[in-house]
């Protein structure tokens, strides 16, 4: 067996055994639902090195006591420093194309009674994917006296707060279309710009572990769940598309990431083509 891309950590900052890492996984897993594989081992102990920095703590087995114990105050930490937080504005532009040419069009049409559309972006991070969804629906002509709302949510409670805050380093708002540039501003901090408050007034960030209850009662028109299902084992994808498509409006749409498809995960949605679903 190659074991090339786990390395040896015997002779490390922080010895971490083997052992130390099969338990770091359990956690993981029973607190979030990742599944971690030996060749993030280093991407591990890279983050959770800070963390025994930060505590003064000496060894992986004396953090492994730690976030062995239930309710420790750890665990927020430990989930925070495992989490992946990969995102840019507009990221798979074919998704908001496709929002502002076929799907907002087609809601204009059914909801010109109501004129009401609620919309989640589940696993948000730093927030690029709500605003770029904010921001596609504020260029979309003919629902300016609509009641649009946004729910953001991530598991990780430091990314939710970038979020909210809304700013950014100039260079991460380069790949904004130019007919969405009016919604950024400067900041006050040289090299850095910030989302206009017409557009963070349309949405709401909150902390959320998928894996959790989920305080929401109303229905979704549109959810965005992408590059999150990734670090799920299959059972877990199956419970969370279950529940995903309960929460959807009867003719909801859901968009995931490029590299998850919903093959023999479940039969609840129908493919439009492109990571693109509707519910069945």
């Amino acid at each position: 067996m190659n074991n090339s891309n786990v390395g040896d950590f015997s002779q490390r900052e922080f010895p971490m055994t083997q052992q130390n890492f099969e338990e770091i996984k359990v956690v993981a897993y029973s607190l979030t639902g990742i599944s971690l594989s030996n060749h993030k081992k280093n991407m591990v102990y890279g983050r959770l090195a800070r963390r025994l920095r930060r505590l003064n703590v000496a060894s992986f087995n004396e953090y492994c006591d730690v976030i062995r114990e239930k309710n420790s105050r750890e665990h927020v930490e430990f989930v925070n420093a495992i989490t992946t937080n990969l995102t840019s504005f507009f990221r798979e532009g074919h998704h908001f194309e496709f929002l502002s040419t076929k799907l907002l069009p087609r809601l204009l049409a059914e909801k010109r009674q109501e004129k009401r559309i609620r919309i989640w972006s589940a696993g948000c991070s730093t927030g690029e994917e709500p605003y770029s969804i904010a921001m596609t629906l504020k260029n979309f002509t003919g629902m300016s006296a609509w009641d649009v709302k946004i729910l953001a949510t991530d598991l990780d409670s430091n990314v939710v707060e970038k979020a909210r805050l809304g700013e950014y380093a100039t260079e991460r708002v380069e790949t904004i279309p130019d007919n969405c540039r009016r919604f950024i501003a400067r900041n006050n901090v040289e090299d850095r710009v910030r989302v206009k408050d017409v557009i963070r007034d349309m949405i709401t960030f909150k902390q959320l572990n998928l894996l959790h209850e989920w305080p929401m009662k109303g229905r979704f028109d549109i959810i965005f769940c992408r590059n999150v299902v990734i670090y799920f084992d299959v059972e877990t994808q199956k419970k969370l598309f279950e529940r995903y498509a309960n929460l959807l409006e009867t003719t909801g749409n859901l968009f995931i990431g490029h590299s998850e498809n919903l093959h023999n995960i479940t039969s609840r949605f129908k493919s439009l083509g492109r990571t693109i679903y509707e519910l069945n």
